[in-house]
Formats: C-alpha cells, sequence, structure tokens
C-alpha cells in the first residue's frame, strides 16, 4: 500500500480524497496555487506546498511543478481527482516515468477513451451500442450533407475532442446544416485547438445515463449499477440520482453487461463511468467513457454502501477489485451541485467572500464541501461550492428530505444556485421522474424562484 499520496487538485474532491486516505492511514500531500492558500485541503494534508500563482495553466495544470513537489516530498503516488489533469495520458506517462503511480487509468487506457472516435470505434468492436453516424471526421460540408442524408435529420455535430457541450450543434434539417458546421469547428478549434467534428443521429427525448465502473490491474471488470443524470444545463449537469426512475431491472442488466464490456475491451485499470443516451423506448447508445472520478460520485456510495476513493486506491495498488455488486433494495440517493452562480442572472459565476455558512445535517443527509464563514471564493476556477447528497428508501421521501436539508442550507455573501434547486424540487415533471435532458428548457425556473422570494421563502 502507497505510503504518501499526492492529490493534484484542489476544493471538495481534494478533501474527499484527504479523508479517504487519513482513514487508509496514508499520508497526504496538498498542493495549491496562491489563490487556494486559505482552502481547507491546505489545512488538512499533512503537507501543502504552493505549486504556482492563480490561473490553472500555472498551477494545477503545470505537471513538471506537481512532479516536482511528488519527488521533493517522497509520494509514491498521485491521485488527480476530476477535472484538470485527471484524463491526461500525459501525465499519466509522465508518472511512470518517474515511477510515481498514478491513480487512475495508464497511459493508453485515457488516450483510447479521450477521442471520442476512437472510443466509439473500440465500443463497436467490443459489442457496445453506439448511436448511427459518420464513423469518422467529417472532412468538408459536401461530406457533412451526404452523411446527414444517410443518417436522417435531426443530427448532432460535435467536437472530437470535445467536452463540455462545445462544439457541438443539432440540426435538425438541410438548411441549417452550412451555419451549424461552420460555428461547431470554430467553436471546437478555439476551445480544444482541435476543429474536428463529426455527426452522429440526434435521440430526441434521451435520458442520460451513466453505469459506474471499476477494473483491476488483471483484466477482471464489474459495474455498480447506474445514475441518472438527465437534469442538464447547457450539456452541464446539475442534479444527478440513482437508482434512475426510468431504468428497470432489465434494462440495467443490459446497461451493466454494456459496461462490463467496454472495461475489458481496454483493460480499464481504475474507477470511472461509461456514459449512455437512453431514448424513449428504452434503446441505449454509447456517448463517452469518462476515466476518472466522477463528480457525482457520492450518489453510488450513499445507495451501494461502497467508498469508491478507496476503491480507487486499492485498485492502483494492485489489489483485485471487489467483484461484481449489487444494487440494494429500498434505497434512493439525490446529489444537487450548490455552485457560486446567480441563477436570476443566466447562471452567471458569483465569487467572492462567504460571510455566513450554515450546512444542513441530520439523517440521510451529506455535505461535501471545502468552503466556511469567511472562505473567498476565487473567480479562476470552477464554481462549485458544495455537493448535497440525500438518501432515502423512495425516491419522494428523497425528494422531501432534499428540500428539508436546503431550506436548512445558509451561504451568504455569494449567490448560490439553491434557490434552482428548489424550485426544481416543487417541479412536476421532475418529481414525476418522466423527464428527459431538455427539461430545463420547458420548465421556467426563474418564475418559481422569484414566486418564491416574494413568499418570503429562507432561500
Amino acid at each position: 500500500m502507497f505510503k504518501k499520496i499526492l492529490i493534484a487538485n484542489r476544493g471538495e474532491i481534494a478533501l474527499r480524497i484527504i479523508r479517504t486516505c487519513k482513514e487508509m492511514g496514508i499520508k497526504t500531500v496538498a498542493v495549491y496555487s496562491t489563490a487556494d492558500r486559505d482552502s481547507l485541503h491546505v489545512r488538512f494534508a499533512d503537507e501543502a506546498v504552493c505549486i504556482g500563482p492563480p490561473k490553472s495553466r500555472d498551477s494545477y495544470l503545470n505537471m513538471q511543478n506537481i512532479m516536482a513537489v511528488a519527488e521533493l516530498t517522497n509520494a509514491d503516488a498521485i491521485h488527480p481527482g476530476y477535472g484538470f489533469l485527471a484524463e491526461n495520458a500525459e501525465f499519466s506517462e509522465l508518472c511512470q516515468k518517474y515511477k510515481i503511480k498514478f491513480i487512475g487509468p495508464l497511459p493508453y487506457q485515457i488516450r483510447s477513451m479521450g477521442d471520442k472516435i476512437t472510443a466509439k470505434e473500440t465500443m463497436i468492436k467490443a459489442g457496445v451500442p453506439c448511436i448511427p453516424g459518420s464513423g469518422g471526421l467529417i472532412a468538408n460540408l459536401d461530406e457533412a450533407a451526404k452523411t446527414a442524408d444517410e443518417i436522417g435529420f435531426p443530427v448532432i455535430l460535435k467536437a472530437t475532442a470535445g467536452g463540455g457541450g462545445k462544439g457541438m450543434r443539432i440540426v435538425r434539417n438541410a438548411a441549417e446544416l452550412e451555419k451549424a458546421y461552420s460555428m461547431a469547428r470554430t467553436e471546437a478549434g478555439a476551445s480544444f485547438g482541435n476543429d474536428g467534428v463529426y455527426m452522429e443521429k440526434f435521440i430526441e427525448e434521451p435520458r442520460h445515463i451513466e453505469i459506474q465502473v471499476a477494473g483491476d490491474q488483471y483484466g477482471e471488470g464489474c459495474h455498480l449499477s447506474e445514475r441518472d443524470c438527465s437534469v442538464q444545463r447547457r450539456h452541464q449537469k446539475l442534479v444527478e440520482e440513482a437508482p434512475s426512475p426510468f431504468v428497470d431491472e432489465e434494462l440495467r442488466k443490459k446497461m451493466g453487461a454494456a459496461a462490463v464490456k467496454a472495461v475489458k475491451a481496454i483493460n480499464y485499470e481504475g474507477v470511472g463511468t461509461v456514459e449512455f443516451l437512453v431514448d424513449k423506448h428504452k434503446n441505449f447508445y454509447f456517448m463517452e467513457m469518462n476515466t476518472r472520478i466522477q463528480v457525482e460520485h457520492p450518489v453510488t456510495e450513499e445507495v451501494m454502501d461502497f467508498d469508491l476513493i478507496k476503491e480507487q486506491i486499492l485498485i492502483a495498488a494492485g489489489t483485485p477489485i471487489s467483484g461484481v455488486l449489487y444494487f440494494p433494495d429500498k434505497m434512493h440517493a439525490i446529489e444537487c451541485r450548490i455552485n457560486a452562480e446567480d441563477p436570476l442572472n443566466n447562471f452567471a459565476p458569483s465569487p467572492g467572500k462567504i460571510t455566513a455558512l450554515h450546512t444542513p445535517k441530520g439523517y440521510g443527509v451529506r455535505v461535501d464541501t471545502h468552503i466556511y464563514a469567511g472562505y473567498t471564493v476565487p473567480p479562476f476556477y470552477d464554481s462549485l461550492l458544495a455537493k448535497v447528497i440525500c438518501r432515502a428508501k423512495t425516491r419522494e421521501e428523497c425528494i422531501v428530505k432534499m428540500q428539508r436539508a436546503l431550506h436548512e442550507f445558509i451561504i451568504e455573501g455569494v449567490k448560490t444556485t439553491i434557490p434552482f434547486h428548489l424550485a426544481l424540487l416543487e417541479n412536476e415533471e421532475f418529481r414525476s421522474g418522466k423527464f428527459d435532458t431538455g427539461l430545463l428548457e420547458r420548465f421556467d425556473y426563474v418564475s418559481v424562484i422569484k414566486e418564491h422570494m416574494q413568499a418570503d421563502y429562507k432561500i
């Protein structure tokens, strides 16, 4: 087992990793930018070293600085968390070069899933259902038109190196194609330095369902059932839950088996997720694989009673996976991401000093956060402040518990998305469980928030 792990990340995920390491008797090293000198992960790690100025490229993305700290502190492993360098094959390779264990996949495994076209080709060979599409990059507008005719409108253009909705355009008819193709390439080039795009059939009324997976160094793989991540704004997840109110036992078995095929196809090492789009007829299609721990991993932890960070560390240390895990009966979990954003102003970022804080507590309520009263939310990074995860025996009980918890959650000094979540939890479409990724396009949450404010809700 590792003696000391360097955590190449910040915020709540860095704290999350530190806690599991402490329980496992492993020393920790925090790295931080000058903007994060007062962060809790710096305070609670056994050692902490500054790696640069606030901008990510000069600190949390500075591979040479991080490796220098790992060598300086005699760390024998690096946990990348999520974001930043978590899915960077070059960083994984650098760890191999310096003989420091990267707690995550091997470089070739990251590369095989990092490029979406390569990933799709790999999945087709493995027998995992994939969305009909171009089968490669679209070379020019004429090829785009020909492919769209073969697939049939609507189609969607996607950046091959993309993520977070960048370089993505839905095309509903031939008249829209030229403009959409040009915009997708321009945005992809600006965002990723790669303007390559490919085309797929656009799945209407889709659910975004992901399967939590694990694979070890001995070629074994398993899954830990699904999470429903269909509540999204501009392809960014806002709420996740497990199990999905849409997935039945038959579909769960099929999707789980497909996800394990994906794991074994690349001899995957570590934990990760295989993400699917599922249409209203319960046909499912591979979308991508995230070769890292997910932001929403606590949802699975709460219903499975299973520490995924600990499993990551054990797998990296050479321990066989825990086996094919079952999904417990009569448990449900929901996670709400609380961001420093103003939902009444198009979710504009709201950095600043937190002047007062009270986190919710009670049976079945978990809060993963790095903030405290007096903490200054920097403008340089992701706006995530906290994740509230509620667990109960039924989905209905879980929703009520989450409403109670969010009313109890007080953050003053910055705008937050708590009012948005309270509005969503009242939405009939959400409460029924019969929704898709287009829910927020149909939901006038601004009006509901304003009604709450007029009613003097404590939000």
